[in-house]
């Protein structure tokens, strides 16, 4: 005679229980799925062109031609194809959220790392620095840092004139901006976990001040930066868009979508959807990525195991 008996299934690892949570969230799961589409559109962009033709080709026979098999989404005033520049405008625009934020978001952990595991008069500097930093007024910052003469920075004549240094410079002037939100979180969060018993085991057993924070205390901060980072990089496009469209952001013949929009507004009557694509995508981006930051903050969120 045999009994049956009960066993328990096994325990759920901590990324299946972040993956079941985040899939509970269909904004969040939604907005990953654009996202997707989005960059995977963008990186065929070289493919799309070589079907269609040249980003730059102009052609004033074939001016705002409406949507056909040869111009899927029609052309602009010169008679380039939009659907080709906006996949470019795409690369571009998503390079710079993704780039500048996670140059904001390494520069924002450092400063809040150090600030709150070394606490003092470190962390009163720091947390000053950043107070002043937020509470200038962002906007004109931007605007003001992006309309300085690079020629009289003394910096290199070949660098300045290149048709890359608008690009790289907005990627600078945003990070170098935008890293007070990840320094606060990390700064809280890393006074907490230097109190933590694993960290005091650590110190006992002689570990540096190096080998804790790179070991014990920055793998426990992963979930507020991972947040903290796709929420910026929404903001971080809204701004280059800004910028773009007040003729201070990246510059033609490099197209974005701040730019394409630019160029779109005074002929907002006469052909719509030159300004009507750009913005679409530049809304449907921006709220995207502010879903998925909620969603991964849900899911990231350690007390939400206790549901399970």
């Amino acid at each position: 005679m045999t009994t049956a008996t009960n066993t328990l299934p096994p325990p759920k690892g901590v990324w299946r229980l972040t993956f079941e949570r985040f899939i509970e969230h269909r904004l969040a799961v939604a907005s990953a799925l654009a996202l997707g589409v989005m960059v995977t559109a963008a990186l065929a962009a070289p493919l799309v062109e070589a079907l269609i033709g040249p980003a730059d080709a102009v052609n004033l026979l074939a001016r705002f031609a409406g949507p056909s098999t040869a111009h899927p989404l029609g052309t602009d005033e010169l008679g380039r194809d939009n659907l080709v520049r906006l996949l470019y405008g795409g690369r571009v625009s998503l390079f710079v959220g993704l780039t500048a934020a996670l140059v904001a978001a390494v520069i924002g952990t450092l400063i809040g790392l150090l600030a709150g595991y070394y606490g003092g008069r470190l962390d009163a500097l720091l947390m000053r620095f950043t107070d002043g930093v937020i509470s200038l007024p962002m906007l004109p910052l931007l605007i003001v840092l992006a309309a300085l003469d690079l020629g009289k920075l003394g910096l290199p004549q070949a660098w300045v004139e290149s048709e890359d240094v608008s690009l790289y410079r907005i990627i600078i002037i945003v990070a170098l901006a935008g890293w007070t939100t990840v320094a606060r979180l990390v700064r809280s969060s890393a006074l907490a976990l230097r109190a933590r018993p694993f960290v005091l085991a650590a110190h006992a057993q002689g570990a540096g001040a190096a080998r804790i924070m790179g070991v014990h205390i920055l793998p426990n901060l992963a979930s507020p930066i991972i947040v903290a980072t796709t929420l910026a990089t929404g903001n971080v496009i809204l701004l280059e868009s800004v910028l773009s469209f007040l003729g201070l952001g990246i510059q033609p013949p490099i197209p974005s979508w701040g730019n394409l929009l630019t160029n779109a507004q005074e002929l907002i009557w006469s052909a719509p959807a030159l300004a009507f694509y750009p913005g679409v995508l530049i809304f449907v981006t921006v709220i995207a990525f502010n879903f998925l930051g909620d969603g991964l903050q849900d899911a990231l969120d350690p007390k939400a195991l206790k549901r399970y």
